[in-house]
């Protein structure tokens, strides 16, 4: 059952549309009295306008445009669905999209829609007369969602405009990256730490907002895919050595319903098993679940069959945690998936291509299809975090200590069976640094994190050179076409997408 109220939304106002939501924690009814001007005033309507913030984390378009494009792009994930659906999809598995496709329009508009969000608390809340350590943590939530918001922006968009106020200017020119790194994201994300609880200081109510441990980690992952492994380290290991969070004893049940904000959850976005983003839900798993029989979504993001092959070849149990099979039974059902999609698409060589699978980490719990609108999407994941730490120690010179954090995560994986998985005993960084790539595959795929891996350790064109990948024009994502021609020339394409 969900513990959590923080992620309901109502909308109360035309005026407040972009900005508000319903105050969960106190539940109150919509206040039809507010005005733009006077909003928020009150400590109780300071947590409603904070709470708007989380509200844009379940949007649709705040992921690559609401599809799991991140992941098609990679060599884990294929378009899925129907053959017939989701062709602009496609478009993204060969990467044949272009700056006027629709989806990249959604997600970079809704992000900016969170930083807005964002300022709105960032301006008003700090006049309220409240108690101070509320003022400060809910300060707190909102710098850490900016620097979230605009931290997505600039590793997916480069240099974007500098937004610095809810109310954005118009004429805004891009500002360089690194002016937004040291101005918004770190400051933003030093402050959260000094003025958040720790995870275990929430009451169970509160279970989902951001703490300490998500500002250290979300740094650490930030700090890595800037090369900057000792501030990587430094903060993975600080989440470590807080001994807020462990791994669950299965690697499956990271990602079930019976976990949700629990022991290895850094940072996750809650939902409410409604068929409407308005009453709460997230269709980011409803867009992957599964096809047909039963209908428990679009079918979207297939898991790659070369990396099925890969993880049965290795007898690594994690296939079964990450991948739904026709045939397989889940709480009862049968999964015998779309009528009219292929079980297996073969070459002209007769072999296989593709196979019908589902993304197995989206399912959630309940017959109903409204019911994969309520699966919590695990952003940062401890496992993630012990591997940001054992890459990062093996860059700055402790191999020794990388492999303690590594061969934690390949232990949960193992289970019981002691003839898989053995653990790693290299401390060659050579060899240690290609394991520790391989097991970040292996754990996070179809997290949103395997594009961006490819990216920062630039090997994204000898892996996704042969799906279509240039490189030097597809480690950015195009400026949408709508927003530099809005910009009449003030806004500056990215390069090669001319």
């Amino acid at each position: 059952m969900k513990t959590y109220k923080i992620y309901s939304l109502i909308c109360f106002l035309a005026i407040l549309s972009i900005f508000g939501c319903k105050d969960e924690f106190l539940e109150r009814p919509p206040q039809g009295t507010l005005v733009a001007g006077n909003f928020p005033s009150t400590g109780e309507e300071a947590v409603i306008a904070t709470n708007g913030i989380y509200n844009t984390l379940r949007i649709w378009g705040i992921y690559s445009g609401g599809f799991p494009l991140i992941d098609i792009m990679t060599d884990e994930m294929v378009k899925g669905s129907n053959p017939g659906d989701g062709v602009q999809v496609l478009n993204f598995q060969d990467f044949t999209f272009t700056a006027t496709d629709g989806n990249i329009e959604s997600w970079y508009r809704t992000l900016y829609l969170g930083i807005r969000r964002s300022y709105l608390v960032l301006e008003k809340v700090p006049e309220i007369e409240m108690d101070p350590q509320l003022q400060n943590r809910l300060l707190g939530e909102a710098r850490f969602l900016r620097s979230f918001f605009y931290f997505s922006l600039v590793r997916a968009f480069g240099d974007v405009p500098l937004v610095e106020s809810s109310e954005a200017p118009n004429g805004l020119e891009r500002t360089n990256k690194e002016t937004i790194y040291q101005d918004i994201i770190f400051p933003g994300l030093l402050f959260a730490i000094e003025n958040l609880p720790e995870k275990s200081e929430y009451s169970d109510e509160s279970a989902g907002r951001i703490t300490k441990g998500a500002a250290r980690a979300l740094l650490a992952r930030i700090h890595l895919y800037r090369g900057e492994f000792p501030d990587a380290a430094t903060y993975a290991l600080e989440v470590i050595n807080s001994q807020q969070y462990d791994l669950e004893n299965e690697f499956q049940m990271a990602f079930r319903v019976a976990t949700e904000h629990g022991q290895e959850s850094v940072f996750e976005i809650g939902a409410i098993p409604e068929g409407d983003f308005a009453l709460g839900g997230n269709q980011y798993a409803n867009t992957q679940g599964v096809r047909g029989t039963p209908n428990w979504g679009w079918g979207f993001g297939r898991p790659s069959y070369p990396w099925i092959q890969k993880m049965n070849d290795n007898n690594d149990p994690r296939l079964e945690g990450s991948v739904i099979f026709l045939g397989d039974v889940i709480d009862g059902v049968t999964i015998e998936g779309d009528r009219t999609t292929q079980d297996t698409t073969y070459a002209e060589d007769g072999s296989i291509v593709e196979i019908e699978t589902y993304n197995r980490k989206v399912y959630a719990t309940g017959e109903r299809n409204a019911d994969r609108w309520g699966h919590n999407r695990r952003v940062i994941r401890y496992a993630d975090v012990l591997l940001m730490a054992a890459e990062a120690l093996n860059e700055t010179g402790s191999s020794p200590q990388a492999l303690i954090y590594l061969n934690e995560v390949r232990e949960r994986a193992r289970g019981n069976n002691e003839t898989i998985l053995p653990d790693i005993t290299t401390t060659d960084p050579n060899q240690l640094r290609e394991i520790i790539y391989e097991e970040r595959s292996r754990e996070l795929a179809f997290e949103g994190l395997r594009y961006w891996d490819l990216i920062r350790t630039e090997r994204a064109d000898e892996v996704l050179g042969p799906l279509g990948f240039e490189a030097g024009k597809h480690e950015l994502f195009p400026i949408p076409q709508s927003e530099v021609n809005i910009s009449e020339g003030k806004i500056s394409q990215n390069p090669n997408w001319n």
